[in-house]
């Protein structure tokens, strides 16, 4: 075990824990190596989340009530 890690508790819906334990051993890894790719991965999505919502920020935003002015001065509704 990396000695950087830490322990903790989780609890599992009984269904999901028995498809993480099967997971596991048939992929033959620990249940704590799967759930810490699972939580790495989320939080990477996470963080490229964060990247585009910054890329955008200056990005002039419209109201959707202008949206549908907008749409109805040209016919679309």
């Amino acid at each position: 075990m990396d000695t950087k890690s830490k322990r903790t508790t989780v609890y599992f819906d009984t269904e999901l824990h028995r498809a993480l334990r099967f997971k596991a051993a048939e992929t033959d890894q620990s249940v704590s190596d799967l759930v810490n790719a699972a939580v790495r991965e989320s939080l990477a999505e996470d963080a490229d989340d964060l990247e585009a919502f910054e890329a955008r920020a200056k990005e002039p935003s419209l109201s959707f009530e202008d949206v549908l002015k907008d749409l109805r001065c040209r016919g679309k509704l």
